[in-house]
């Protein structure tokens, strides 16, 4: 039998001053605390602790009993603690299969890796199991990796079954983008089982096969500042609303309005800040400072929770005129502009939801008579005017990304009348002259 280690006693004390006992051993190397319980001690004249007179109240510990209790604590501890141990190694010795790994893994990725509400939503979406219905709408998930892999014990499933499994997802008409998807949520998948925590699974089967080329991203599509103006002044006046009942109650009619005009500056602010809409949800006035001419960016939506922006840093974000005089309209409404208030709201004050704000904005759009183009084309819009006045540092810092690798694609908005004038110069004499006609 695996003798139990020895602990020994400590007094503490409380935030209120009172003392406890605390108990302190070493198991496999790794040192454990526990708190026994209140301690029947006095503070000595040397600073010492002394016993209490009187019998040890219950809850109460004196020496003797924090001792006994000690014992009892560690050999729990460790009994646990063996029991986690026997069941990673049956656990290693029976396997997993994929499914069985994939619920594992998405609960490491949200609770240790603490990937965003959004993110989990998207892996999860890629391992449910066929048939599952969606939330929203009559389809069902087509559930493409538990279908083919999902029974499949994890120690069994070879390079060439997760390639078949590729090569199959390509036969269907799916991207290479979207192939690439499931193979990277693969990938990180049996790589988590390959940490000696967890299965030690010794090979991982998917690093084997091949990325998918994909096609480079189009050259962004963005609006330019008039049609920006175009889209906020059809929100304001309502035109994407269509035809509208002419008895509408009075208040109701204010009401609308007001979003009407709210929808306009959001256009607005998204345009000239390149905020991304969950930062733009998320904006509360206390992180505007219009004396200043600047946003502090720490927080956004994604999946309806709030919580730290993309990049989980915060940004301060300099404002233009053209947002800074949106933000100044919004904060003279009268309604809902105290420092914790939405700076984007319903008419509630509560926070605005993703979807409604996006069906509005295709519908001013149209109604405005613009190009197709999706609302972070307005985040795009912003990228890529900064990019003709700006370097790529200085866009990198204005948009908040991590790597300046993303902000590259904005550059392609770069050439300037004066980049011509450039040209021209390198090039002079190489253009024959016009001959006269006769």
């Amino acid at each position: 039998m695996t003798r139990l280690p020895t602990g020994a006693l400590v007094v503490r004390r409380d935030a209120e001053g009172h003392p406890y006992y605390e108990a302190k051993w070493r198991r496999q190397g790794v040192q454990v605390k526990r708190r026994v319980g209140s301690a029947w001690l006095d503070p000595g004249s040397d600073g010492s602790w002394q016993p209490r007179r009187g019998r040890v109240p219950e809850g109460s510990f004196d020496e003797k009993r924090a001792t006994v209790a000690m014992a009892a604590i560690v050999a729990e501890h460790d009994a646990d603690e063996c029991a986690i141990e026997r069941g990673l190694r049956e656990r290693r010795e029976r396997g997993a299969t994929v499914r069985e790994l994939a619920a594992e893994w998405l609960e490491y990725v949200w609770r240790e890796k603490g990937a965003k509400p959004a993110t989990l939503q998207d892996y999860g979406y890629l391992l449910k199991d066929p048939g599952t219905p969606h939330k929203r709408g009559p389809g069902a998930n087509p559930g493409r990796i538990m279908r083919a892999l999902g029974d499949q014990a994890i120690a069994e499933v070879t390079t060439s079954d997760v390639a078949s499994f590729l090569r199959g997802l390509e036969r269907d008409g799916m991207s290479p983008r979207s192939v690439n998807k499931h193979r990277e949520v693969l990938s990180a998948m049996f790589a988590y089982a390959q940490r000696e925590d967890t299965y030690a699974l010794e090979h991982n089967p998917v690093t084997g096969t091949s990325k998918r080329r994909e096609l480079p991203p189009a050259v962004l599509d963005f609006f330019e500042p008039e049609e920006i103006e175009a889209l906020a002044r059809a929100a304001a006046a309502g035109a994407h609303r269509g035809t509208q009942p002419a008895d509408l109650p009075a208040g109701e009619a204010e009401w609308r309005a007001w979003e009407d005009r709210q929808d306009a500056e959001l256009y607005r602010v998204a345009a000239y800040t390149g905020m991304r809409l969950g930062e733009l949800l998320a904006l509360r006035w206390e992180d505007v400072d219009l004396e200043r001419r600047r946003v502090i960016i720490h927080r956004a939506v994604s999946a309806g929770v709030e919580g730290p922006t993309k990049s989980r840093q915060a940004r301060s974000l300099p404002l233009a005129d053209a947002s800074a005089a949106a933000l100044a309209r919004l904060a003279e409404r009268g309604d809902y502009t105290e420092r914790d208030d939405y700076v984007f709201c319903s008419r509630l004050g509560r926070r605005l939801d993703r979807s409604a704000v996006r069906r509005r904005y295709t519908r001013a759009r149209d109604a405005a008579g613009l190009r197709a183009l999706r609302f972070h084309a307005l985040r795009h819009a912003a990228g890529s005017l900064v990019a003709r006045e700006a370097g790529a540092h200085f866009v990198q810092a204005f948009l908040g990304h991590s790597r300046l690798s993303t902000t590259e694609r904005y550059l392609h908005a770069k050439s300037r009348p004066q980049d011509v004038d450039t040209l021209n110069r390198a090039f002079a004499g190489s253009i024959a002259p016009v001959a006269e006609e006769s």
